[in-house]
């Protein structure tokens, strides 16, 4: 039987089949057999489907198929979970940000990875050009919850480290200074990259790396939870954090 309120939803969004499955990542096929076959997504589909499409889940698939509780909700939020950061696609990272249209949060310690790719840069300047707000908050190079972090690691470069992001940054910050650049004293627990209500949440683990550590890619439903409690430690880190400007580049790396 067909899904003709999921068909109808989708007419009335304007989108196609192709852009909402790449929205919800998922095959367009799948979502032909939602609509043509009657086929139940998973839990998180649903609320992904739901939100693309700017209804309530019940009207696409009715309260006895709709997922309720709020723990079921939390875990619709979580698109998928890699088990190193390294095992992430390489290009996840520049596609989540290319997604933004109001926010682009960088919150790490260092986050050399980034800071070292020049598409990244270019993304950016593109981001803050278009109006979007742009934040990267890097940890002190100088406090003791970044020596802490680098000894939990195994080594004692992560200031560094840190140091050879602001000297990657340094160009970004004298051509668009638009971009807000802060840095923050803060014991990070996750190292977190938003883009609007999507995101990827890196957990540092005692004695790893964070490149072996997790990584959890997030999208924000109605009513989930798990998205706004990483997004609002953004909040309270920026609020907390000091702009650093390009005077203070040259004072902490010697440049």
């Amino acid at each position: 039987m067909s899904n003709e309120r999921l068909r109808s939803a989708l007419l009335a969004s304007g989108l196609t089949i192709q852009r909402l499955a790449d929205e919800i990542d998922v095959n367009p096929k799948t979502i032909e057999r939602w609509i043509t076959q009657g086929k139940v997504p998973y839990r998180r589909h649903q609320y992904a489907t739901a939100t693309a499409l700017k209804v309530d889940v019940t009207t696409l698939w009715g309260d006895d198929r709709a997922v309720e509780s709020a723990a079921d909700l939390t875990k619709a939020e979580i698109v998928t979970v890699y088990p190193h950061r390294h095992t992430v696609p390489p290009g996840l990272w520049r596609e989540i940000y290319k997604r933004a249209q109001k926010s682009l949060d960088v919150l790490v310690y260092s986050g050399l990875f980034l800071a070292e790719d020049p598409l990244f840069h270019d993304l950016v300047k593109a981001k803050v050009e278009a109006g979007t707000q742009v934040r990267i908050l890097l940890g002190d190079p100088d406090c003791a919850a970044v020596r802490q972090r680098g000894m939990d690691e195994g080594h004692r470069i992560m200031d560094g480290k840190i140091r050879n992001a602001l000297v990657l940054y340094r160009p970004l910050m004298r051509t668009h200074p638009d971009i807000g650049l802060r840095l923050h004293d803060s014991t990070l627990y996750n190292s977190i990259y938003r883009a609007d209500d999507e995101m990827l949440v890196n957990p540092h683990v005692y004695g790893i790396g964070a490149y072996m550590a997790p990584v959890m890619h997030l999208r924000r439903l109605p009513g989930g939870g798990l998205f706004d409690t990483y997004a609002n430690s953004i909040e309270h880190t920026w609020e907390s954090a000091r702009q650093i400007t390009d005077q203070d580049i040259a004072s902490i790396t010697g440049a």
